[in-house]
């Protein structure tokens, strides 16, 4: 035995495991210093400390030092589970209390300090400042009526939104423009300075439409347990040459011609013979602009074409037609086992049909919005519909045509609308994340807004394609928020984020919704800690979304899980609320929610286990990563 490793051992089992963990922690950073060289740093211009942290860190992050992180805790010291803004500067930090010496002031590595500062930067670069008295800003996803609704809008501002998201997947420029005025409008109006984001629609991948029902409206009054009323069914007669947006509340939309609606008065009583052959009253008790609000107290099916009628002592019967109704929706109901046939051709989905003569049932059909996705799927690949709630495995590919079996659906069976999301979580689907369409209302986004949404990003080509786009159309500085919506795209999260650092103003938006169909809903917690803690570490603002406090916005009522869902937003620089009746509500909520956070967190500890997206990327760059899929910390030699 040497001795200076016997004069250690005289000192005690603390000193001698200082030691140790000294050695170890040096070679680990020597293991961190050697990949620098794998990347060329000097490319990033301002952003090159950032990119060199990252690479720290996701070098750091290929070994498991969970039992390292024990050991520097028995000692007291930092288990170097809050390192990411500042990899280099924490290890150096350890190993110098591990030594027995004063911490050294950092030279070119990040201090804690420096990190938060760059982060910080970032986001207000890209959000805009944060609002005094809680650190992540506030997103809200605009509905239709953010065009009409002047007020909502003002309401959203005053209650806290700091972003304006709008969705270039709906609506049209004309309503989005109308949105950005009442934004303006509030601003002025409350001295507050509110970011717009709007998001291209990228590729839908999306159910295709389905025969239609039909064109009838069931309308009933709400009634208790007993079958008494206990509200009746409210229904907005609206001139069928220009409808008006019902009101909140409203149960059902009727159009009828104007000339005959326009004598009608409050208190008035109008019938009509409904589907059934019925007559059935309704009583006139509001009027607005050139509609109506009736109530019904008895159940109504209200079939185009219809005969409506109405007659006083003053007045002749008058008499008119009820229309144009727009066809009900006639879903597929799908139970586990059953078979679909998920086809590329432009044909109208429906239900099984049995071939006459033959014996047999033709499956179900339904068409795919982007059919060119179809080529890259092959047979036991799972597939998803409508967020998760229907699942299925591929059978058979063939050239045109899926040959699906249902393996996952509610016990009475789920029903497969037009228009829903398809997930190919194990298919990489080789596809261009930016559409024609996304082109032309890119011309509208950078006149515009401050900042664009970029969907389906899937590797760091994607995003150059947009940065290149970005000049092309004359506003390379505008933020850029990518969206982290598939697998392929967390498995490639580092070399994402390396060609975002590349960006003057750029973060990311983790859609959690998505994400958790990807990855599976058991995997969605550690997938979205490994997004925080990698974006942290590249100082890239991060926004938490999907479904927060949704039953807020949309029922006014949270749930317990939901609350605490929105506190753990409070990790990120910014937290997006969707839409919904209730949405002005749910932003004063999160306001609140965020602003008591704020006081007891500031982002997170973790516990470094090794990550594969780390061990990925590194071989990718050619890096000397060793062989396993679990490096161990490197030992000192």
């Amino acid at each position: 035995m040497s001795g200076p490793r016997r004069a250690l051992e005289r000192k005690g089992p603390a000193v001698l495991e200082s030691a140790a963990l000294h050695r170890t922690l040096g070679a680990i950073r020597r293991s961190l210093l050697d990949h620098e060289g794998s990347v060329n740093l000097r490319t990033f211009e301002e952003r090159g400390r950032s990119a060199r942290n990252f690479l720290h860190y996701v070098a750091l992050r290929r070994f498991d030092l969970r039992a390292i992180q024990d050991q520097l805790a028995r000692l007291g010291l930092s288990s170097l589970g809050r390192a990411e803004g500042h990899v280099l500067y924490n290890l150096d930090a350890v190993r110098d209390r591990l030594r027995g010496g004063p911490v050294r002031p950092p030279t070119s590595d990040l201090s804690p300090e420096e990190g938060r500062r760059l982060l910080e930067e970032n986001a207000t670069r890209l959000l805009g400042p944060s609002p005094s008295g809680r650190r992540s800003r506030i997103m809200v996803t605009m509905p239709t009526e953010a065009a009409t609704d002047a007020g909502l809008v003002r309401d959203l501002v005053a209650s806290g939104m700091d972003c304006m998201r709008i969705n270039c997947a709906h609506d049209r420029p004309g309503d989005w423009a109308a949105m950005i005025r009442n934004l303006r409008r509030a601003e002025r109006s409350l001295g507050r300075h509110c970011r717009v984001q709007m998001d291209l629609g990228g590729p839908k991948l999306r159910t295709g439409p389905l025969e239609p029902g039909p064109r009838v409206l069931k309308v009933r009054p709400l009634r208790d347990l007993t079958g008494r009323i206990e509200r009746p069914a409210r229904v907005w007669l609206t001139p069928s040459e220009r409808p008006e947006p019902p009101p909140d509340g409203s149960d059902a939309v009727v159009p009828v011609l104007g000339k005959w609606l326009g004598p009608r008065r409050i208190g008035d009583r109008v019938r009509l013979r409904d589907a059934r052959g019925k007559i059935r009253s309704l009583r006139i008790v509001g009027r607005r602009g050139a509609s109506r609000i009736a109530v019904a107290r008895k159940t109504v099916y209200v079939a185009d074409g219809s005969e409506i009628w109405s007659s006083s002592e003053e007045r002749a019967r008058e008499t008119s037609r009820v229309g144009p109704i727009p066809p009900t929706e006639r879903p597929l109901l799908l139970r586990s086992g059953d078979a679909l046939i998920l086809t590329a051709r432009p044909i109208v989905g429906r239900g099984p049909r049995s071939a006459r003569g033959r014996g047999r049932t033709t499956p179900a059909t339904i068409s795919c919005t982007l059919p060119q996705a179809l080529p890259f799927v092959r047979k036991g690949d799972p597939i998803w519909f409508d967020d998760g709630k229907i699942g299925a495995i591929v059978r058979r590919a063939g050239r045109t045509n899926l040959y699906l079996r249902i393996t996952h659906a509610a016990p009475g069976g789920s029903p497969l609308r037009a228009d829903k999301g398809i997930n190919f979580p194990a298919t990489y689907v080789n596809l261009t994340p930016l559409t024609e369409k996304d082109r032309a209302d890119l011309k509208f986004v950078v006149r515009h807004a401050d900042i664009v949404g970029y969907s389906f990003v899937h590797s760091s080509e994607d995003v150059d394609l947009l940065r290149r786009e970005l000049e092309r159309v004359g506003r390379p500085g505008i933020g850029v928020v990518l969206k982290i919506e598939t697998r392929q795209a967390f498995d490639k999260l580092p070399a994402i984020l390396f060609a975002a650092l590349r960006i003057p103003a750029a973060g990311v938006m983790i859609a959690r919704g998505d994400l958790a169909i990807e990855v599976g809903f058991e995997r969605l917690t550690e997938v979205q800690e490994e997004l925080l803690w990698l974006c942290e570490a590249a100082h890239l603002p991060s926004i938490w979304a999907t479904q927060v406090l949704e039953g807020l916005a949309k029922q006014g009522l949270p749930t317990r899980a939901e609350v605490t869902d929105a506190a753990m937003g409070q990790r990120a620089e910014c937290v997006m609320l969707s839409k919904g009746p209730h949405v002005v509500e749910a932003v004063r909520a999160l306001d609140s929610i965020l602003r008591r956070m704020e006081a007891h967190q500031q982002k997170k500890s973790a516990r470094l286990r090794h990550l594969d997206v780390a061990e990925r990327f590194l071989r990718g760059l050619g890096a000397p990563v060793p062989e396993g899929p679990r490096a161990s910390a490197p030992s000192s030699p």
